[in-house]
């Protein structure tokens, strides 16, 4: 094991960190022993950017970058440093160069549009009553309750930051689309795959919280890359 990239995963909006907790897990089961996720601040494309290139500087060997919904835009803006090896998209935004998570979601708008409010600071959220029916609707009330309260709310103006050089045009990448996401519509991450010129494609009847109500289908994903790139 000690030839496979160590795997960085990158969270999106309204969630932190912890949403890749079943996906560690699992990826562990399997033998990974270096594995981090990163908490982003979701003030800007560019900060997020930044803390998550501190990290991947960290990393003594090369990197496997693993981003959900607005992560996938993080791990593109970030993805060129000379360690990272590959990318891997769980059900997330792969923009191209001037694109913006927020202009190609006005592309085909998802169904829980409506149910993202922003509040009197610039931050947006999803309406906590909502959150179940939007974002994680194959998940238990009480797990949707957890994630209602514990939400991270990003800058509403992150949403309209744009790429720069986008990484899965030089790297190596994976995607996996959930067919039943209210949150990035699955036309636009059907489209979005097809032009990476993924190595693989996966699609899982799943929410856009795939990477908890899928945890090992996911996980068995970024094995399969990170093994890829072990060879």
């Amino acid at each position: 094991m000690t030839n496979k990239p160590t795997i960085i995963l990158v969270h999106g909006f309204w969630g932190g960190a912890a949403h890749w907790g079943k996906v560690v897990l699992e990826l562990a089961r399997k033998g990974h022993q270096s594995i981090h996720a990163v908490e982003l601040p979701l003030t800007s494309l560019a900060d997020d950017a930044e803390r998550t290139r501190k990290m991947v500087a960290q990393q003594k060997g090369p990197v496997l970058l693993v981003g959900h919904s607005y992560g996938g835009a993080v791990i593109t803006e970030v993805g060129d440093q000379p360690n990272v090896a590959g990318l891997v998209y769980i059900a997330a935004f792969a923009p191209d160069a001037g694109e913006s998570p927020g202009g190609i979601t006005q592309q085909h708008p998802p169904a829980a549009m409506a149910n993202i409010e922003p509040d009197s600071d610039g931050y947006l959220w999803l309406k906590a009553d909502k959150l179940h029916e939007s974002f994680c609707q194959d998940m238990t009330p009480e797990e949707a309750l957890v994630m209602a309260s514990t939400q991270k709310a990003p800058l509403a103006s992150t949403f309209g930051d744009t790429v720069t050089a986008p990484a899965w045009k030089r790297k190596p990448s994976w995607y996996q689309i959930s067919s039943e996401d209210r949150m990035i519509a699955p036309e636009n991450q059907a489209a979005m795959s097809a032009r990476l010129n993924a190595r693989k494609v996966i699609t899982l009847k799943a929410s856009h919280a795939s990477l908890i109500s899928k945890s090992v289908e996911v996980a068995g994903l970024i094995d399969e890359a990170a093994t890829e790139l072990a060879q």
